[in-house]
């Protein structure tokens, strides 16, 4: 195989095929790696501003030290190197559907795998974000724990889903129970790869207090033009 292209792993899974491969792109002069699950494009290294600007936007938000924070989707780990990157983070949760992309950063395959597993306060965890959202907690160990912030950067957007499975998330009853999982002026952020969505914003309004949505915009090389995302931000109420 060339060495401008490596396909570092494949398997299938029960959501479809899913790939790790990492090219050399001509354009940035760079290694890009990139995740696809059957045809679909998931993520790529060379677009992550709007992932690390969720963690950061997110955190942002709140005051003080000890900050226990949750992530749901590990990818490739942008939006938890970002997190960790703030001192005031005690500790985080990275909750991963694949056990395939946990493995990934335990093998290091993934540049950011070597630096997650070396930090202590980082806790890479398979389980299904929305299912343990709506039923078990989002810490197996402790179901009744509480978080300062939770990010989650998982489905393409509230509209363009992995699953049809994870769509009562984003109504006003999965916002409810998101809710129960932050402690009082808790942040809520979620990355979308589409403009600002009136209903879901709508829905955030419903259990949540200073709802925003942020465009981040950056530039695409492969197109040579600005791109955009949104990221979602979110207080939960005081006690």
């Amino acid at each position: 195989m060339s060495a401008r292209f490596q396909e570092l792993d494949w398997r299938q899974t029960p959501m479809g095929a899913i790939s790790l491969r990492r090219r050399r792109d001509p354009v940035i002069g760079e290694d890009v790696y990139e995740v696809k699950l059957d045809d679909d494009f998931l993520m790529s290294s060379m677009f992550t501003l709007a992932e690390t600007e969720a963690a950061r936007l997110a955190l942002a938000r709140l005051a003080g030290t000890g900050l226990e924070v949750a992530v749901g989707g590990l990818g490739l780990g942008y939006t938890a190197q970002a997190v960790l990157a703030d001192p005031a983070v005690e500790s985080l949760v990275v909750i991963e559907a694949l056990g395939e992309v946990i493995e990934w950063h335990r093998r290091e395959l993934i540049p950011a795998g070597a630096a997650l597993a070396a930090d202590p306060r980082c806790r890479l965890l398979q389980g299904d974000f929305f299912a343990m959202t709506a039923r078990s907690g989002l810490d197996p160990a402790s179901p009744a724990r509480r978080f300062h912030a939770v990010i989650v950067d998982i489905d393409h957007s509230p509209r363009h889903l992995l699953h049809p499975d994870h769509a009562p998330f984003y109504r006003p009853e999965g916002m409810r129970r998101l809710a129960e999982h932050l402690h009082p002026d808790g942040v809520f952020a979620l990355w979308s790869n589409d403009p600002p969505d009136e209903d879901f914003t709508a829905a955030l309004t419903q259990h949540f207090t200073d709802v925003t949505a942020e465009i981040v915009r950056f530039p695409n090389p492969l197109q040579d033009r600005e791109a955009a995302n949104t990221v979602y931000l979110a207080t939960a109420p005081a006690a």
